[in-house]
C-alpha cells in the first residue's frame, strides 16, 4: 500500500497499477452482509452475475464501519453506463461529461451506479490550474488515489467480504483523522470545495484534521471563490443540514474558510464584541442540531427550510447592523427598513452564492418582523391580526430559533417536522414534456414507473 502523501504529482497510470492493497478480512472489520441495504445488495449480486466487479465505495463503507446507518449507498463497478443499463432496465442515466446510472426500486429508493474513474488529473502539467470534471474510466486503484479524503476511498465487496485499502482510510478510521487523499495543496488547488468536504467530515465525526492537510485548508481557502457559486451554496447547505453545523461552524471559523465565505464578518468577529456574536452564531446551529436529534428520536424527518438557514447564518450580522430587534417602525419607515434589510442580504451573499430572488426575500421577510415578534414573546400576547398574517407561521418559527438560542424557551421540534424524504402514497412519474410539434414525448428519458396502490397504474392492475 502507498501512503496518501507519498503519492507524487508525476506518478503514472501504469505505476499505479502495480500498488498493492491492504485487503482487510471480515473478521478485521465490523462490517457485516446484513447491514447493506438490500436494494443495495441486489445491485451487487447482479453486477456479479453478469460477471463484472461490483463494490460498495465511499461514505457507505465509512458510515458502515463507524457503526453509522449511511444515507446513500453508493456502488462503483467496471461495467460501463451501457452494460449497466442493459443489466437494470429498471435505471436511466445522468450526468453529462460523467455518466452515473441510476437505479429505481419500489418506495422511490435510488442505487447510484458508476463506472470506476481515473486519476487522471495526476497527469495534468499545470498544478494551478483548476480541475475540470473527470469524464476518464479507470482501474480499482485509480479510483481510490483520485478521491477526496482517505477515509472515503474505501472499497467493500461482497464475494469475500473484504475491505480493500489502497490509501490508509482505515487507520485515519481508526486513529480518528480526516486526510486529503495526495499532496494537499495540489489537491485543493485543483477543487477547493475538497477543503469544505474535509471540515464537514471533521465536524460530523468528531475527527481531527491531519496538520498537512489543515495548513493546506488555512493557505488555500481564497480559493473558494473560483468555484462555481451554485456549487458552494449546495455544499454549504449540505453542512449546514448535516446535523453536526454548530461544529461546523467552529472549524470554518477557525481555519478562515468562514471569513472566505462571508467577507462582511470579518471585522465584528475581530472586534471587542467578537465573543458575543460567535456565542449567538454557535448557539443558533447548536439549536438546528438539537432538533435534529430530537426529531431522529422521534422518528420525525427535521424540514428547515434553506432560506430559514440561510437567514441563520447572517442573523448575528444583521441584528448588529440593523438593530433588529429594536424596530418599531410602522408602513412606510417599515417598508424602507425591509428594502434596507433586502440590500443587506444582497451584499451579505453577493452574487458568489447564486440564491434565487425569492429566497432573499423571505429571509428578508423573517429579519424585519423580529422585533414584532420578540415582542409579543416578552408580553406572551398574539393578536388576531398578527395570527391572521400570512408569514404569521413562518416567523414564529423562526423568532423560536433564536430564542432558544437567547436561553429564552425550548424550540418545539415539531414545529419543523416533516415527511421523511421520499415518503409519499404512490411513486410513480410521469413526463409531462413535449416535443417540437406539442406532443408528448411519453416517459422516455424519465424514472422508471411504479405505485403501491392495488389497483395499479395506468389502467393495469398489479398481479
Amino acid at each position: 500500500m502507498l501512503e496518501a502523501n507519498d503519492l507524487e504529482s508525476g506518478m503514472s497510470q501504469g505505476a499505479a497499477g502495480n500498488i498493492e492493497p491492504v485487503v482487510i478480512p471480515e473478521s478485521g472489520h465490523p462490517i457485516r452482509v446484513h447491514d447493506l441495504d438490500k436494494e443495495a445488495l441486489k445491485v451487487l449480486y447482479r453486477l456479479r452475475d453478469a460477471g463484472f466487479s461490483g463494490y460498495l465505495v465511499g461514505g457507505g463503507v465509512r458510515d458502515l464501519y463507524l457503526g453509522k446507518r449511511p444515507k446513500d449507498f453508493d456502488i462503483s463497478t467496471n461495467a460501463r453506463p451501457g452494460q449497466i443499463r442493459k443489466i437494470f432496465r429498471n435505471s436511466r442515466t445522468i450526468g453529462r461529461r460523467f455518466r452515473l446510472v441510476q437505479v429505481y426500486f419500489r418506495g422511490g429508493k435510488i442505487i447510484e451506479v458508476s463506472t470506476l474513474r481515473s486519476q487522471s488529473e495526476f497527469d495534468i502539467n499545470n498544478a494551478d490550474k483548476v480541475l475540470p470534471s473527470n469524464n476518464t474510466f479507470g482501474t480499482l486503484v485509480e479510483d481510490a488515489f483520485r478521491r477526496d479524503l482517505t477515509i472515503n476511498s474505501l472499497f467493500y465487496e461482497i464475494e469475500n467480504r473484504t475491505i480493500i485499502d489502497y490509501v490508509g482510510g482505515v487507520k485515519d478510521l481508526d486513529q480518528g483523522i480526516v486526510r486529503i487523499v495526495g499532496e494537499p495543496d495540489r489537491r485543493m488547488t485543483r477543487d477547493p470545495v475538497r477543503m469544505l468536504r474535509a471540515v464537514r467530515h471533521a465536524a460530523r465525526n468528531d475527527f481531527r484534521i491531519e496538520p498537512h492537510t489543515w495548513k493546506a485548508i488555512i493557505d488555500n481557502c481564497e480559493k473558494l471563490n473560483l468555484c462555481p457559486p451554485s456549487r458552494i451554496r449546495d455544499e454549504l447547505l449540505k453542512d449546514l443540514r448535516g446535523g453536526s453545523s454548530e461544529a461546523w461552524t467552529r472549524i470554518v471559523l477557525e481555519c478562515g474558510i468562514f471569513y472566505t465565505l462571508f467577507p462582511l464578518y470579518r471585522e465584528m468577529l475581530t472586534s471587542r464584541k467578537s465573543d458575543v456574536h460567535k456565542k449567538l452564531l454557535l448557539s443558533l446551529f447548536g439549536v438546528v442540531d438539537r432538533l435534529g436529534r430530537e426529531s431522529a428520536r422521534g422518528g420525525l424527518h427535521l424540514d428547515i427550510p434553506d432560506h430559514f438557514l440561510l437567514a441563520l447564518l447572517l442573523l448575528p450580522w444583521a441584528m448588529e447592523k440593523f438593530d433588529l430587534l429594536q424596530q418599531r417602525q410602522k408602513k412606510q419607515a417599515f417598508y424602507h427598513l425591509s428594502r434596507e434589510i433586502r440590500s443587506g442580504i444582497d451584499e451579505f451573499f453577493t452574487e458568489g452564492f447564486s440564491l434565487k430572488r425569492m429566497t432573499k426575500e423571505s429571509m428578508a421577510m423573517l429579519l424585519v418582523n423580529l422585533a414584532t415578534f420578540a415582542r409579543h414573546h416578552q408580553k406572551k400576547n398574539w393578536p388576531k391580526w398578527l395570527r391572521n398574517k400570512s408569514y404569521f407561521d413562518d416567523c414564529f418559527r423562526f423568532y423560536s430559533l433564536l430564542a432558544e438560542a437567547q436561553g429564552h424557551h425550548m424550540t418545539d421540534d415539531k414545529l419543523f417536522a416533516g415527511p421523511p424524504p421520499g415518503d409519499s402514497g404512490d411513486n410513480y412519474f410521469i413526463s409531462d414534456q413535449k416535443n417540437g410539434n406539442g406532443r408528448s414525448r411519453g416517459r422516455r428519458g424519465t424514472r422508471p414507473a411504479f405505485t403501491n396502490r392495488k389497483q395499479g397504474v395506468f389502467g393495469l392492475r398489479n398481479k
